[in-house]
This record gives C-alpha cells, structure tokens and sequence, in this order.
C-alpha cells in the first residue's frame, strides 16, 4: 500500500502517475509469465506503452491505462478509434522491423487504479480490439 507524502505526489501528476502504473502494470505482467520486449515504442505512425511475449507465443501489444478513481472505465472509452489505428500502424512497423509476421498478434489493455487509501487493483483486458 501506498501511503503519505509518496502516494500524494504521485496522484498529483498525470506523468509521474503513468510511469507509476506502467511499472505496476509490467510486475503484474511479468507474474502471469509474460517477457517484456519493449517500453514506450516509439515510431513515427504512433506508441506502444508495453510489447511482451505471452507465455503461449502470441507478441502483445498493450496500452495502460492509470487512475486514481472508484470506478473502472470502460475499456472502449479507454482505447478509442483514433489511438486503436495509431497502436495497429505502430505494432505494423514492430512486426515488420524485428520479422515476427508469423507470430500472432494481440493488443491488449492493462487499466491499474490507485488512491491514497487502497493498494492499486489492476485489471487485464485480453484482446480488446
């Protein structure tokens, strides 16, 4: 749990609370067996927060999503039209530049929520567009 002057200033930025729950989201990741392949993919037609291996084979393309909030949104309002087409372009360029066309591919959403009483609850949504 986080507690004190740390969980304040982490919720009083919207950067340092997405660096925050990226790394939640990635130790999460990690326990269910998945590798971490990249952080922040960057390319010119759009980012990737995190690309990992899941223990089936399939390459994983994920947004996360950090709130400091009751309730989940959901995953549709998380990843809209606009950011779907950005992360597809992005995972286009990732497949095509490491030669993984033959993998099976995967985006998926990972929404961690936080606040200054709770321990984060994270929540994994497999395939979502």
């Amino acid at each position: 749990m986080l507690l004190g002057k740390k969980i304040k200033k982490l919720l009083s930025g919207k950067r340092l609370l997405g660096q925050w729950g990226q790394k939640q989201a990635e130790i999460f990741l990690k326990r269910k067996g998945f590798k971490i392949l990249s952080r922040n993919f960057y390319c010119r037609t759009g980012e990737i927060d995190l690309i990992a291996a899941e223990p089936a084979g399939a390459l994983v393309f994920i947004e996360v999503k950090a709130r400091v909030s009751e309730h989940f949104v959901d995953v549709e309002a998380n990843v809209a039209g606009a950011k779907q087409i950005r992360m597809k372009r992005a995972a286009d360029f990732f497949v095509k530049k490491h030669t993984l066309e033959d993998m099976p591919l995967r985006f998926d959403v990972v929404t961690v929520l936080t606040n200054e009483k709770t321990k984060p609850q994270i929540r994994h949504y497999e395939n979502t567009f």
